[in-house]
């Protein structure tokens, strides 16, 4: 379970990045690369409350 919400975390991290580097290549729109950072900060909200149960 710590591990899951590790990964998690970890993913909420690269996410945002991911996104800002494809807007910046035109690959994605402004609304689109939006979305996609706050699914990351969702992502690493979950994880960070499933490695908080785990312990």
């Amino acid at each position: 379970m710590r591990s899951l919400g590790r990964g998690l975390v970890l993913l909420g991290l690269a996410v945002p990045l991911l996104a800002i580097l494809m807007q910046l290549s035109e690959t994605i729109s402004l609304g689109q690369m939006i979305a996609m950072a706050v699914a990351g900060a969702c992502l690493f909200w979950i994880g960070r409350i499933v490695e908080g149960y785990a312990r």
